[in-house]
């Protein structure tokens, strides 16, 4: 049975089995767009790639603790954190050893378990957050396990493709899987189709389908494909930084906005319950 996550932190974990969906970038704003508001926000990038490290402007030679020594060495959590240029959040970054995860913990005990365990010890320091968003590597590996173990719930960025529910419906059977096994808490906070082309009637007819089968779970707000939006990593920012005013930037500010709403009623209904 898991550990209970306690303190005012929600944790998420932003996750999608296919790669090139938009989950890193999504990651990267919606931390950026929760800070703009206030929110204390903490990104764990657990993908090998580091491409959330990059994508905040931390170059490799500067990630001197990340999740790899979290999960393996020990290192807490809130030692790990280290602040972004964009006030109020912080990131703990990733590296090619992350890898490794895998064959290291073999057939440890809890190693499922490794960075819910880390996040209890955080959750009980004196450095809470108000979010926590973990960027979980394009597979159904260990370290996704991991994620999904620790997070109260998984936000899923879909791409407008053809393939889009094939992949979904995946990622939905692994959520049930650990649910019945590692976290029976897990749920979806919601399911946001990216890189949409209003001038594509494919776009169009994904979002029609996606949300015939998910309903109320899929947010209203989504993310255009934008050129602003692709350019920014290369210059180690957020589109929200790098060009507030494109339509990327303000897709991810309402993205927010509507995350903060369902969390706000989830909260109202928990009480009233």
């Amino acid at each position: 049975m898991a550990d209970d996550i306690s303190g005012p932190g929600r944790v998420l974990a932003i996750a999608n089995q296919k790669g090139g969906v938009g989950k890193t970038t999504t990651a990267i704003n919606l931390g950026t767009a929760l800070a703009a508001t206030g929110q204390r926000t903490l990104l764990l990038d657990l993908d090998p790639q580091g491409n959330a490290s990059t994508g905040l402007g931390v170059p490799r030679t500067a990630r001197t603790t990340t999740t790899y020594d979290v999960l393996l060495g020990g290192s807490p959590l809130h030692r790990a954190a280290a602040p972004t240029a964009v006030p109020g959040l912080d990131l703990v970054p990733a590296d090619a050893d992350l890898s490794g995860v895998e064959l290291e913990l073999g057939a440890q005990v809890r190693r499922s378990f490794r960075l819910r365990d880390a996040l209890v010890e955080l959750q009980a320091s004196s450095n809470a957050y108000d979010y926590i968003l973990i960027d979980c590597p394009p597979s159904l590996s260990l370290l996704t396990v991991n994620a999904m173990t620790a997070a109260d719930a998984v936000l899923v960025p879909l791409q407008c493709e053809f393939f889009a529910l094939e992949g979904l419906s995946q990622l939905m059977r692994t959520v049930e899987l650990v649910r019945g096994s590692l976290n029976p808490t897990l749920g979806i906070q919601g399911v946001v189709l990216t890189m949409y082309d209003r001038r594509n009637s494919l776009s169009a007819q994904v979002e029609t389908d996606v949300r015939s089968h998910f309903g109320d779970t899929v947010y209203k707000t989504v993310i255009p494909r934008n050129v602003r939006v692709s350019e920014a990593p290369s210059y180690g920012k957020p589109v929200l930084v790098y060009d507030l005013t494109c339509a990327g930037s303000q897709a991810y500010m309402r993205l927010a906005s509507e995350l903060m709403t369902r969390e706000r009623a989830r909260r109202t209904a928990q009480v009233a319950a």
